[in-house]
């Protein structure tokens, strides 16, 4: 039996992830990384219950249990600390916070040694399944964009595919010293946005986000206290648990859509294929979703084509509703943010629950009864 080979671009969670659903399925991977060290550090995740059954189906649901915190009780405030809306953490099959780093270890740890090739820099990819990289070239039957927003494999792949696009606002996210807090999520005022998660160890994962223009200046610790430092409890002293040097700030881009997320012999899957705004927490699950579902169809003689039917519509629609509520959240006149805490307040209780449904309800095609072919 002729054993199938992949060459994944990119060792973030979408890539490993993929690297590790394709070896389970029999075939010989190899994960090409630019940087020497795997470098997602500095922040948190949350794992919606989608996610956690793609990565029951990868085999490492209970390594990210062990080093996951559950989300309890979580909602949107106003500034002033009045709820807007309400979450029960365990509702839909709970979700957990995660710190990025240990989820992407643990991923890489679950490669056979060999897998990982750090340090090498992509510079193009074909339809063909050729890969072009600083140490030479490689062609294997599957080729997976995993490379994030600026994707090599994308530009050069779909080189008339549209670029990033700005959000029209910017994040700061950091990770405090130990701090006590009584569950966690998101607080809206007028133009600004302050959430935050405990996670394991007692740290907690924050992030302020700024209606700004793309090229602003940057945003540091000092103007997050003058911004934030009189909002509710405990906003103030979760700001003043952070290192200046903690804080770190990235303009939020998306991808507009893409036509398709396959040619010939590549894929793309996470950013690389449908990089959205992070409002829903989203975005690193559905890489996860992407890497079961290729590997559960890449075998198929049709597979690829399959998995752009399966995948784009899904991602694009997660996609749409982030973008939306970003949109939302980041209103700033008087009248448009008394009108919008308005309506959320006044939504039925299990609103909120309810619009999460679509998000977080998905299967692996294995829980769905699919057999492999």
């Amino acid at each position: 039996m002729t054993v199938r080979t992949a060459t994944v671009v990119g060792a973030g969670i979408g890539g490993l992830a993929t690297a590790l659903a394709l070896l389970r399925r029999g075939w010989q991977v190899e994960v090409l990384e630019r940087f020497h060290d795997l470098t997602e550090v500095g922040a948190g995740l949350s794992l919606w219950p989608n996610a956690l059954r793609a990565l029951d189906a990868l085999g490492l649901a209970d390594r990210v249990h062990a080093q996951a915190l559950s989300e309890s009780r979580t909602g949107v405030r106003t500034s002033g600390g009045q709820w807007l809306a309400r979450m029960d953490g365990a509702a839909h099959g709970g979700a957990v916070m995660i710190h990025r780093a240990a989820l992407q270890s643990t991923l890489a740890q679950a490669l056979p040694a060999g897998v990982l090739r750090t340090g090498v820099r992509v510079s193009r990819a074909d339809a063909d399944g050729t890969v072009v990289h600083s140490e030479g070239s490689c062609t294997a039957d599957l080729v997976v964009g995993a490379d994030g927003l600026h994707s090599v494999v994308r530009q050069t792949v779909w080189p008339d595919a549209p670029g990033p696009r700005y959000a029209g606002y910017t994040t700061c996210r950091m990770v405090t010293h130990p701090v006590a807090v009584d569950g966690g999520g998101e607080s809206w005022g007028r133009g600004e946005r302050f959430g935050y998660a405990s996670l394991p160890d007692g740290r907690v994962y924050c992030f302020a986000t700024v209606t700004a223009p793309e090229d602003g200046p940057r945003v540091g610790l000092e103007e997050l206290r003058e911004r934030f430092g009189g909002w509710h409890t405990p906003i103030p002293a979760l700001l003043d648990a952070t290192d200046a040097g903690a804080v770190l700030q990235h303009g939020i881009h998306e991808l507009p859509p893409l036509r398709s997320y396959t040619a010939g012999r590549v894929a793309l899957v996470g950013d690389a294929a449908h990089a959205m705004t992070p409002n829903l927490g989203q975005g690193a699950c559905q890489a996860l979703e992407d890497a079961v579902v290729l590997a559960d169809r890449a075998d198929a003689s049709d597979g690829l084509h399959e998995y752009d039917l399966l995948r784009r519509p899904r991602t694009q629609y997660v996609a749409r509703r982030s973008r939306l509520v970003g949109r939302v959240a980041q209103w700033s006149s008087r009248g448009a943010v008394a009108l919008r805490d308005g309506l959320v307040r006044a939504a039925p209780a299990d609103a909120f629950q309810k619009s999460l449904k679509p998000l977080v309800d998905w299967s692996p095609p294995a829980c769905e009864g699919r057999r492999p072919e």
